[in-house]
């Protein structure tokens, strides 16, 4: 037998796979089941108590359907041997079977998945021929996950997210309008900014030593990360410890609103900084250093409307609530957190703008951010 420890365990429940009832449960669909993997994810998000994902793959389909005894014979073990409260369904219809163990009280993981591993072992070498026994693969997937930030392609663990990698036609078919918006909007903005590119790139080139355009590693949807552009504002050689530590503390809530503009409103963000050129300092007042993120999302990194893309230490510093904001859309150069007091509003509330975004995001509500955005921009609320 196959088995894969894709993520850690828990601690033990002494019951974990012992039924506490003989009658029938109800075996949940392919699309059912994934839906309830999605709100054991959120329930954990508040709750902090963790899941596992147990999953049991019999292969493709179509060797499965030569298996349909041993399929019915492990779901029948299943039903038998877990606990009324973890949630039994298909992972992958008549192919891959899963039980999602909730409730756990986190005491040593790698106990639990021996011990998992162990019973769940016997418990279908009672069921299952020899044969059959051999051909099943067992994975174990714990959330929270711990996300392997040296991954550049994805550091979750997609299999704890299948709402987000299968979204369903209707999301697709919007997501499609979005990205040729994305498109259409964003080469037009290089063609006719054209000249304002020319400009701002001679005056940071004349105004001190370095590239004209700054690049930076960000984290993109599911966690992906991507070269980020940006009209260089700062000296080079500068120490980015200052921001990171900032920000560290921004994350935790211990960051102070710092004053600006004499306005005595203040913001959550480092203002003064000595590393910021003075042509710099107008870029980034204006907003102007960001348009070279059309470049960006033209490429198809970013979208006009989004989650502003993070930094990896912001990340790092992250809850795991906090991780959906890079999970569920794609980063954009301006979002509800733009238009909606940018730097003047606390973390946690910039990302809870970010989840409302996610969740009722439409074209028609993008063109409103997008309309809305030059307003802020030549105000310059919360900008700094």
């Amino acid at each position: 037998m196959n088995v894969r420890r894709s993520a850690n365990g828990s601690s033990l429940f002494p019951s974990l796979l012992e039924s506490e009832s003989p009658e029938q449960r109800e075996v949940l669909n392919e699309g059912t089941f994934k839906r309830m993997i999605s709100i054991e994810r959120k329930r954990t998000e508040r709750s902090r108590t963790p899941f596992l994902l147990m999953l049991l793959d019999m292969g493709n389909q179509q060797a499965s359907a030569k298996n349909g005894k041993a399929l019915d014979s492990i779901v029948s073990a299943l039903v038998a041997s877990t606990r009324e409260t973890d949630v039994i369904g298909w992972y992958k219809s008549r192919s891959t079977v899963g039980v999602m163990f909730t409730g756990l009280a986190v005491v040593d993981k790698n106990s639990l998945l021996s011990t998992m591993l162990t019973r769940m072992s016997a418990t279908l070498r009672d069921n299952l021929t020899f044969e059959q026994f051999s051909q099943i693969s067992i994975s174990f997937h714990f959330f929270p996950d711990d996300w392997d930030h040296e991954i550049s392609d994805r550091p979750s663990n997609p299999t704890l997210y299948p709402d987000l990698s299968s979204p369903d036609s209707a999301t697709r078919f919007l997501s499609g309008a979005k990205r040729m918006m994305d498109v259409v909007g964003s080469a037009l903005a290089v063609v006719v900014l054209a000249p304002v590119f020319l400009i701002i790139a001679v005056a940071v080139k004349v105004s001190s030593k370095g590239p004209v355009l700054f690049r930076q590693q960000r984290i993109g949807q599911h966690g992906k990360r991507f070269t980020f552009l940006k009209f260089r504002s700062m000296h080079l050689g500068n120490d980015s410890s200052v921001h990171q530590e900032y920000v560290t503390k921004l994350i935790a809530g211990q960051a102070k609103r710092i004053p600006s503009n004499g306005n005595g409103k203040g913001v959550f963000k480092l203002t003064n900084d000595k590393r910021i050129t003075p042509v710099g300092m107008f870029l980034r007042k204006t907003s102007l250093d960001e348009l070279p993120q059309f470049l960006n999302v033209l490429i198809g990194d970013m979208s006009l409307v989004g989650p502003r893309p993070a930094i990896p230490y912001e990340v790092a510093a992250y809850q795991t609530w906090h991780r959906r904001r890079v999970l569920e859309v794609k980063p954009g150069i301006t979002g509800l957190w733009q238009v909606n007091g940018r730097s003047r509003v606390k973390f946690d509330d910039m990302v809870r703008l970010d989840l409302r975004y996610a969740k009722t995001w439409s074209l028609w509500a993008d063109v409103k951010i997008l309309l809305r955005t030059p307003v802020v921009v030549v105000f310059g609320d919360g900008a700094y």
